[in-house]
């Protein structure tokens, strides 16, 4: 199986993003890949949630969703777009944070809303509120692409690893976890956490990611958003297969699928879970006694 991972440093502007996103698309679909993946927020990354609202569509208008429909049918590949910001029409005006599973025919094969939203204070000056822009998500879902079964998460998702376990006991052998992942966070963690989740489930980890600096022209008051790049694939054994680095482009792997039968032979962790009670929750400035004196 051979996958094609696009790397994007998107701006506030859909229309002008989606020119780079569909020559990446291209370019790895010529060198052969059979599932090519865009990162978190195809569409546009925005710090300005008025601006958001006047150019988000509903998933049935969207016209970038259109557009890469078309694409995946002409160029006869399966297409896992990473995420795209949606208007649901929601009394309180939040959007859907929508992975969509395009098939080679142009269908929807699949949809995954993001369940965990990203509400963290990085430093003084950053911090972020996903869900006061977007609605979470409420269920898992376990699609079948490019003759094996996909499990969707997105970004944030990476922290919560009985998810992951979830959709590995329901049939996935790969995972997708398309982000755009904070640079701060991301030297940190990304790596690490992602290998983890491919050692936990036994699955390949594929990881298009969002880089660099954000171009937010329509809202020159507001600092402009950063992304981590570093768009990884990972096999069942916590392996490192590629980078993509921090610069917009396309990484192509080909992908042995027996080696998911492989790792959890060796390691048959999905199998041996047992039942267990949880303990008693406590305040941590209750289990220190008193020390007089």
């Amino acid at each position: 199986m051979r996958v094609g991972l696009v790397q994007l440093s998107v701006g506030d502007d859909p229309a002008a993003n989606l020119g780079p996103t569909t020559a990446l698309i291209r370019q790895a679909a010529g060198q052969g890949a059979q599932l090519v993946l865009t990162p978190e927020a195809t569409n546009l990354l925005s710090p300005d949630r008025a601006r958001q609202a006047s150019l988000l569509h509903p998933e049935a208008d969207d016209p970038t969703l259109a557009a890469l429909r078309a694409e995946a049918r002409a160029l006869d590949i399966w297409l896992l777009v990473g995420s795209l910001a949606l208007a649901t029409g929601d009394a309180d005006r939040r959007f859907a944070n929508r992975s969509l599973l395009i098939a080679p025919d142009g269908r929807i094969a699949a949809r995954y809303d993001k369940l965990h939203m990203f509400d963290v204070t990085i430093s003084d000056t950053e911090s972020y509120r996903e869900s006061a822009a977007y609605r979470p998500g409420d269920r898992a879902v376990v699609a079948p692409a490019a003759g094996t079964m996909l499990g969707l998460t997105i970004c944030y998702d990476l922290r919560f690893p009985h998810l992951y376990r979830v959709l590995a006991q329901a049939g996935a052998r790969v995972l997708t976890v398309p982000s755009a992942f904070n640079p701060v966070t991301g030297a940190a963690h990304w790596e690490t956490l992602l290998r983890a989740r491919a050692i936990e489930t036994g699955c390949f980890v594929l990881a298009p990611a969002q880089c660099g600096t954000h171009a937010a022209p329509h809202s020159p008051d507001r600092p402009p958003r950063r992304s981590h790049g570093h768009s990884l694939v990972v096999d069942p054994w916590g392996r490192v297969l590629a980078d993509g680095g921090d610069r917009p482009g396309v990484t192509i792997v080909s992908l042995d699928l027996s080696a998911v039968d492989e790792a959890r032979s060796r390691i048959p962790s999905l199998s041996h879970d047992r039942p267990f009670a949880a303990p008693d929750r406590h305040d941590d400035t209750h289990q220190h006694p008193r020390q007089d004196g």
